[in-house]
């Protein structure tokens, strides 16, 4: 897929996304964990998560909805962009960190992350396109081998509110 054909998509998506972000935040996480998103191809009960991190560049902090899964105690999120070449903003900034913060529903972690390889990317990208069933023709219409994170929860934080972020990221 292009770069402007990934634009279209995220431009067609922003006022959701926005929306579903503002919403999970605004309401402590006790709205915007599961979401119907058959309407873009997904499922009824999607989960989804919200991430915060750091700019790399920028310095501001960020925050970002997800769609997620959990596997053996690891929630795994997808830097698919929508198939797009080249890495969402949000990956390439985590990579630069060895730790990230994630929130599921009414609960927020700091955490530590990893990508998985081999078989075991195998197996978990299978996972995730089970869950987000998308994710398969984001991959065909890319190049690139779209990147798996594996948080795992190291402590207990606060959960995230709107004020936290002082940038606002264009997806």
């Amino acid at each position: 897929m292009t770069d402007d054909t990934s634009a279209g998509i995220r431009e067609t998506r922003r006022d959701w996304i926005t929306e579903h972000r503002e919403m999970y935040l605004q309401s402590g996480g006790a709205q915007g964990h599961i979401m119907d998103i058959t309407a873009v191809g997904g499922h009824p009960f999607t989960t989804h998560c919200l991430i915060k991190y750091t700019g790399r560049k920028s310095g501001k902090i960020f925050i970002t909805p997800l769609i997620y899964g959990d596997i053996g105690g690891e929630v795994v999120i997808v830097a698919s962009k929508g198939g797009a070449d080249h890495h969402p903003a949000w990956y390439l900034n985590i990579a630069d960190s060895q730790e990230v913060e994630f929130q599921i529903g009414t609960q927020a972690f700091l955490a530590t992350w990893r990508e998985p390889a081999g078989d075991e990317y195998r197996k978990i990208w299978d996972f995730m396109v089970d869950v987000f069933p998308a994710y398969a023709s984001y991959q065909a219409s890319t190049s690139r081998k779209i990147p798996l994170v594996m948080m795992k929860a190291a402590a207990p934080i606060a959960v995230f509110k709107e004020s936290d972020a002082t940038g606002t990221r264009q997806f």
